[in-house]
């Protein structure tokens, strides 16, 4: 791999100390990132409000920017892919989805309007609801989906007119850090930074004083931090947070239809979704019958290194979720859970565990209760419906949910009364450009994606102007 370096100004920029990448599929480091420095820090939101001054003012230059962003995005997918399966550890074929994604997310957002309603005119006045930039948005992207996730971030900041000075996680930089170098003959200097670094950098970027919004997705507790740390200077923030997500299976189902799309529902990415199926709810006159299709889809599914051709899984992106998903399945094991399928790290290098499924748990365990994020799903038994949307609904999350019947209104009725930001009836995972994606409750706070992400890194303008 190449030296990647930072973007600020528009500029390749290095540092003294620089911080190895892993490769998850050997567990072995095979690239570095420069670890950013304060003063760099300082540099990059210095130049980002620059650039800001100039950047808000043509509506038409950003949209014809965003749609040259896509187009490089396109031209280059194949090595960026390349290297977000090298971080990330995905299958090559979804890492090329997810760069093709990136354009297709930026053309899309390219063609929002933002609007200025007119709610009054007449002989006296005329006022206008307008939407202005923010300034400098600070942005912070997860491992997962390094690069989707930061486009979900970028676009939307620079179609509304701010700038960006975005970090991604120190397990997957390198991706986001080639973007930056692709572009910068692309974007005007200094309208998007992006900087590599650990958790102290991110710290330094929330409580720093130049930028007027944060746009971070990552975990509860360190998206509770986020929202600490911009309080005092009153900074918006957008927080797209955990989730724990329940999938209802009604009476009706019929495993030989369902089972493959519940079963990608939740091992997509090897389980590393925060939208993913995260708790499997059956109803008792069908549970064994799911029970065995799951378990016999996770045992002939193909897990390897992302390069290697016909791989459908790849590895945990990193050890220490590695280490946290076997725990909860040993826990699960403990308590009584009956391991169908998986239940163990596979001999050899890298982070991989195989996919599992665990039948005979409730809630009490901790692989019900809290987020494993990795490749293993608990299926619980429920013998009344009501019953099973109540145990749904009784956490702290509330991401997304799906509900799977042979009768799609059923579902969609059914769907209606979980309390998450996204329900879906007879799918999961089904997220769109052009639909809001957020969450309640600890899941988030705001919404990314279509106009009312858009909408999110802007504020109002009331402007009422006197005709007589």
């Amino acid at each position: 791999m190449t030296d990647f370096t930072m973007t600020i100004a528009g500029h390749s920029v290095a540092s003294d100390d620089r911080f190895d990448v892993i490769n998850p599929a050997t567990g072995k480091p095979f690239a570095s990132a420069p670890d950013c420095t304060q003063a760099q820090l300082d540099a990059a939101m210095d130049t980002a409000q620059q650039a800001f001054l100039r950047w808000r003012n043509d509506e038409v230059e950003r949209r014809d920017a965003l749609r040259a962003v896509s187009t490089r995005i396109k031209e280059r997918a194949a090595e960026l892919a390349q290297t977000l399966t090298r971080e990330q550890g995905k299958p090559l074929a979804r890492a090329a989805e997810e760069i093709i994604g990136c354009a297709v997310w930026f053309d899309y957002v390219a063609s929002l309007d933002l609007p200025v309603e007119i709610v009054a005119d007449n002989e006296q006045a005329r006022i206008e609801v307008r939407r202005r930039p923010l300034g400098v948005v600070a942005a912070i992207t997860p491992w997962n989906y390094p690069l989707l996730l930061a486009v979900w971030k970028i676009a939307p900041a620079l179609r509304a007119g701010n700038t960006v000075v975005l970090k991604p996680s120190p397990f997957t930089p390198l991706t986001t850090l080639q973007l930056g170098e692709l572009l910068r003959d692309v974007l005007p200097p200094g309208v998007l930074n992006i900087i590599s670094g650990g958790d102290g950098l991110g710290a330094w970027m929330t409580s720093h004083p130049v930028p007027r919004k944060i746009s971070f997705t990552g975990s509860v507790a360190t998206g509770k931090r986020v929202a600490a740390a911009a309080a005092p200077d009153l900074k918006r923030v957008t927080l797209e947070l955990g989730g724990n997500d329940a999938a209802i299976v009604l009476p009706d189902a019929d495993p030989d239809t369902v089972a493959k799309d519940l079963f990608w529902g939740a091992f997509t990415n090897s389980g590393q979704v925060c939208s993913a199926i995260k708790r499997l709810y059956v109803h008792e006159s069908r549970y064994d019958a799911f029970v065995a299709a799951l378990g016999e889809l996770a045992g002939t599914v193909r897990m390897g290194q992302g390069l290697e051709p016909d791989v459908e899984l790849g590895p945990i992106n990193n050890r220490p979720q590695l280490e946290r998903v076997a725990e909860l399945v040993e826990d699960a094991r403990g308590a009584g859970g009956r391991i169908v399928t998986g239940g163990r790290r596979r001999d050899g290098e890298g982070y991989f565990y195989e996919p599992t499924i665990v039948a005979d748990v409730a809630e009490g365990v901790r692989l019900v209760d809290e987020e494993q994020f990795g490749p293993a799903l608990p299926i619980l038994r429920y013998g009344d419906v009501d019953e099973a949307v109540e145990r749904a609904n009784a956490t702290h999350f509330g991401l997304s949910g799906s509900v799977w019947s042979a009768d799609p209104e059923r579902a969609a009725k059914v769907a209606g009364r979980l309390e998450c930001g996204t329900a879906w009836a007879n799918q999961h995972l089904a997220i769109l450009p052009f639909t809001p994606f957020g969450g309640a409750k600890w899941s988030g706070i705001g919404v990314e994606n279509g106009p009312w992400g858009l909408l999110g890194f802007t504020e109002i303008q009331t402007l009422n102007v006197k005709k007589v």
